[in-house]
């Protein structure tokens, strides 16, 4: 496989890679701390759990189109002030989802939900892109450790959750501390420094940075590259069985098994755990093995730990499947938005719209999950996203990196030649 030249980090991009981790771990702990309170919201409001679906699929709504212009607003704005806007508008949201159950208004709920989504939409445009620019700084792997921060903050949010659910926190105390502890967090990055100046950044051979920039704003263009579609199809499935797991899991825990509230968050955190210890190490994984056989593995390892525990008689088992299905789906993102970024001076485009089919997946459809599992059953209506992932594994070979694939093309044009 090909290897990328040591690239010795300036002190300002090894700032911004820690800097950017911590961001990854604020939004895994805001995330993962709402969804284990889940069942708390849908008891309050007197909900089903396919009108609890519905309230979700607003939400997704108000992001989908966020995500649609999302390339256009960061082309404007840039990742610095992108992500001052979203903190405050990702902060909102928490503020008024957590008034929601307080008050017994459903209505609150949804533009509380609606409004974390069209900022967590844009956030995750910035956080991806900065990723693939740190990623070049290093001249190495370096994506999943941004990711493996998520998981690890979501670790810590869904255990939290677990215990403010066993001590009788309101929801409403809960989610205003933790909006108010994401809004220090992330202002404080952004002045720290956690997007690099353009200076900070190997840019392609023969080009500037002002080009570098340039190619940036080109994110339309990237619709129509069907690489860079067949990777948004990787971080679609990816991040749906992700989303899905996030949103449904502790609740069919509870509604499957008939266990309490924290044992859900429990099991939410066991497969956050798992993914979070595949990140780590996945840097090492992608070095020495490559992208291609790294994401199939973990494609086929998450697809039989989801029908495992689709299928478990019991709850042992179940976890076991959880497991599973947590290091299986734990490179899946990382690996597709480092493949967007094979090329620094159309990697924004492409980074922009593999985000926008990750954030689609991920907030659209666990919601619309929700809906079947009102006739299906929660723990088996997430069986359906086994269909995702096994559209993912049949088209992995597409997240090569370009070098290679130019080099084998390369190759079969000279073979006629050589032989004659």
């Amino acid at each position: 496989m090909l290897r990328r030249a040591h690239i010795a980090p300036s002190p300002a991009a090894r700032r911004a890679r820690l800097l950017l981790i911590g961001i990854y771990a604020l939004m895994g702990l805001m995330f993962s701390s709402w969804l284990a309170r889940l069942p708390s919201a849908r008891a309050a409001l007197g909900l089903s759990t396919a009108q609890l679906g519905v309230v979700l699929l607003l939400g997704a709504l108000g992001a989908l189109v966020a995500v649609l212009v999302s390339g256009v607003i960061h082309a404007r704005l840039g990742s610095r002030r992108l992500m001052v806007v979203a903190a405050v508008v990702i902060s909102s949201g928490y503020l008024v989802i957590g008034t929601g159950p307080a008050s017994g208004s459903v209505a609150l709920l949804c533009v509380g939900v609606i409004v974390n989504g069209v900022g967590v939409a844009l956030i995750n445009l910035a956080m991806n892109v900065e990723s693939a620019r740190i990623e070049r700084a290093f001249g190495r792997t370096v994506i999943p450790q941004f990711h493996a921060g998520f998981s690890a903050g979501a670790v810590l949010g869904s255990l939290g959750g677990a215990a403010c659910s066993a001590l009788d926190v309101p929801v409403e105390a809960q989610l205003t501390t933790v909006a108010a502890l994401g809004l220090v967090w992330r202002l404080a990055s952004v002045r720290a420094g956690v997007v690099l100046n353009a200076d900070e950044v190997p840019a392609a051979s023969g080009t500037s940075p002002a080009q570098v920039r340039s190619g940036a704003r080109a994110s339309l263009h990237a619709w129509t590259e069907p690489r860079t579609l067949l990777i948004g199809l990787v971080a679609m499935a990816a991040s749906l069985s992700e989303g899905s797991a996030n949103n449904w899991l502790s609740l069919s825990v509870v509604d499957s098994f008939d266990r309490p509230e924290a044992v859900g968050g429990v099991v939410l955190g066991v497969f956050i755990a798992s993914m979070t210890a595949v990140r780590v190490l996945g840097t090492r994984l992608i070095d020495r093995y490559g992208r291609v056989p790294v994401l199939r593995t973990s494609g086929l390892v998450s697809l039989t730990g989801l029908v495992v525990f689709g299928l478990a008689p019991g709850l042992p088992l179940a976890i076991v499947g959880v497991v599973a299905w947590g290091l299986g789906a734990a490179l899946s993102v990382p690996i597709a938005i480092a493949a967007a970024s094979d090329e620094p001076l159309r990697a924004a485009g492409r980074v922009a719209v593999v985000s926008s089919f990750a954030t689609i997946a991920s907030l659209v459809a666990p919601p619309v999950l929700g809906v079947a599992a009102q006739s299906l059953g929660t723990r088996h209506a997430l069986l359906l996203v086994s269909v995702a992932l096994a559209a993912a594994v049949a088209v992995s070979a597409r997240v090569a990196p370009l070098g290679a694939v130019a080099q084998v093309r390369a190759a079969t044009e000279r073979t006629p030649v050589d032989a004659r």
